[in-house]
């Protein structure tokens, strides 16, 4: 059994709106009170609604954003009490991959530039040491050496990416965070760069928290899959147990929403009532309690805990 490598304990994250119109300040409650192990070596799937929390909990264990409160520990020590001057050796070994790779490359800066940089300010001053690793890299990832000297605007989207990735692989990390790596990019290319992240994982033994709002793509790629709703963690457990067996009504509908590519194939869809509630004012109780076909009493009334209901299946819910 794989090894613990994160573990996240009660962590919460607020953000402040000034200037909201029903006060003189709003609270948005982002992420809150969740708990969550990443083990060394697996790709642990975070799958939710736009909005949800998915890429601020990625952030926060990065610390590209600073939590509210609760804990991170990173190999038994705790990322929130180590003081920003004495982190970088934290940032190498924990890197993150964003979203858009149009927005997350200066487009005034050679890829030999972007990718040469963290090396530099990670220690590594041997000219010939930071060209052999630029060139192993690159080709790791499916570009060439004559791609360092180009410019982001000269490349498309795929080939972007692929630069992304080799930014947070430059440095032989531990830990990376996929944020929706593939969904801005075409159809056509979204299985080659997810591919590419399979195998580099399995080259380098890296451990990914892959954030995504398609579980079909979620599937492919993750060994575990923790659901999030509104800023909590609902449900978790291993990949083919959360398909064959969803306990959570929110699960449930997730997965009935994955479009068949069958049209004569017909199956019973778990119909979500109205839109998400804000989290500027998150109901009580369970916070999908008002969207819950399968809704009680209590639902309205008691946070539920998330409690193990079979072996390494974790859910949130009054119903079990």
């Amino acid at each position: 059994m794989s090894s613990l490598l994160i573990s996240i304990q009660q962590l919460s994250k607020q953000f402040y709106l000034f200037d909201h119109p029903a006060g003189s300040q709003g609270v948005v409650d982002a992420v809150n009170s969740v708990d969550l192990d990443i083990l060394r070596g697996e790709i642990l799937g975070l799958v939710g609604e736009s909005g949800c929390g998915k890429s601020t909990l990625g952030r926060c264990i990065l610390r590209l954003i600073e939590p509210s409160g609760g804990k991170i520990f990173f190999e038994s020590q705790n990322l929130l009490l180590i003081p920003e001057k004495k982190f970088k050796p934290f940032r190498k070994r924990m890197q993150i991959v964003f979203q858009d790779p149009f927005a997350s490359l200066n487009p005034r800066k050679s890829v030999r530039f972007i990718l040469e940089e963290p090396l530099i300010i990670h220690g590594m001053i041997n000219l010939q040491e930071r060209r052999q690793r630029l060139e192993e890299t690159i080709e790791k990832v499916g570009l060439v050496n004559d791609d360092l000297n180009r410019f982001p605007h000269e490349f498309s989207g795929g080939q972007r990416q692929r630069i992304d990735i080799a930014r947070a692989l430059i440095l032989k990390p531990d830990f990376i965070v996929c944020d929706e790596p593939i969904s801005a990019l075409d159809v056509s290319i979204q299985a080659q760069i997810m591919n590419l992240l399979i195998d580099l994982q399995q080259e380098m033994n890296l451990t990914y928290l892959f954030i995504s709002h398609d579980l079909s793509v979620v599937k492919h790629i993750s060994n575990r899959i923790a659901v999030m709703y509104l800023g909590k963690i609902v449900e978790i457990t291993e990949t083919e147990e959360i398909f064959q067996n969803p306990l959570h009504p929110y699960t449930m509908a997730l997965l009935s929403s994955i479009p068949i590519p069958d049209p004569t194939m017909k199956r019973n869809r778990l119909i979500i009532e109205g839109d998400p509630p804000s989290p500027l004012n998150p109901p009580s109780g369970c916070r999908f309690h008002t969207r819950c076909p399968q809704r009680i009493d209590i639902c309205s009334e008691a946070t539920p805990e998330i409690r193990e209901i079979t072996a390494r299946h974790f859910v949130a819910c009054h119903l079990y």
